[in-house]
């Protein structure tokens, strides 16, 4: 699902506002965990799941066409570890309401 689909499923759900609010909207939340994970935080949506940042070491790689090793820097990823219901709805363990709180 692309930001466009989630706004127009958004607008569909929600006719009484208008596209721009829930354009605005969608990018306050998705700027908002963004500006989160930049400074460290961690997001946790109850249900749903939890955003974090993970930080890798320094390794030795290897190049897989020439098997040269290359040294790979250290970095800062972002995670998400799903929560318990979004992962056996997923599974297909239960059945999510299209009013579900996940």
């Amino acid at each position: 699902m692309t930001r466009s689909e989630i706004i127009l499923s958004l607008h569909r759900r929600f006719p009484d506002l208008t596209m721009e609010n829930i354009e605005r909207l969608v990018d306050t939340v998705f700027h908002g965990l963004s500006d989160a994970l930049v400074r460290g935080d961690r997001v946790e949506l109850r249900g749903f799941g939890a955003f974090s940042v993970r930080c890798r070491g320094p390794r030795v790689g290897r190049n897989p066409r020439t098997g040269e090793t290359v040294k790979v820097t250290s970095k800062c990823v972002p995670f998400f570890k799903p929560g318990k219901l979004l992962r056996d709805a997923v599974d297909g363990r239960i059945a999510v309401p299209a009013t579900a709180k996940i």
